[in-house]
């Protein structure tokens, strides 16, 4: 499928009806389940990361600062990674994909975010499919918390 992380951008209809929002190029076609992660400033989730599923996050609410990491070995990865900056926001209506083979790191940059993830794997298979890694490895949050204080 796809072997690099990008964004899926959108569109806004508005009418005297009221606003639609759209994602007409996102498929859902391979997605087996979702979930929706409520997130505040400061609470950091990272880094898991999956050979093989993929990942698509959508903001509802908020803001959030989401970074990929390729992984290039997944018992003991380099701490050099470099790690790829996105910026979901509800205005901007995008979806990022995550392709398999990547660690993903989250935080809220507004209290009381809402984030919906897709998956490509039901939970059984997303188990199997688990690496998580230490935090401090390939961003430093502290200071990426720090810019929106």
């Amino acid at each position: 499928m796809f072997k690099n992380p990008f964004i899926i951008k959108g569109g806004v209809h508005i009418d005297k009806r009221g606003t639609l929002k759209f994602v007409n190029d996102f498929s859902l076609e391979h997605i087996k389940r979702f979930y929706i992660i409520h997130c505040n400033k400061r609470i950091i989730r990272a880094w898991q990361g999956h050979k093989k599923e993929f990942k698509y996050f959508y903001p509802i609410k908020g803001e959030f600062k989401i970074y990929t990491v390729k992984i290039d070995e997944w018992l003991d990865p380099s701490e050099n990674l470099e790690a790829e900056e996105f910026i979901l926001t509800e205005k901007n209506n995008e979806v990022l994909v995550v392709p398999a083979g990547y660690a993903n790191g989250i935080f809220a940059m507004q209290n009381d975010s809402i984030l919906l993830v897709f998956s490509n794997l039901n939970i059984e298979e997303a188990k199997n499919d688990l690496f998580r890694f230490d935090q401090n490895l390939w961003v430093d949050w502290e200071n990426k918390i720090k810019e929106l204080i």
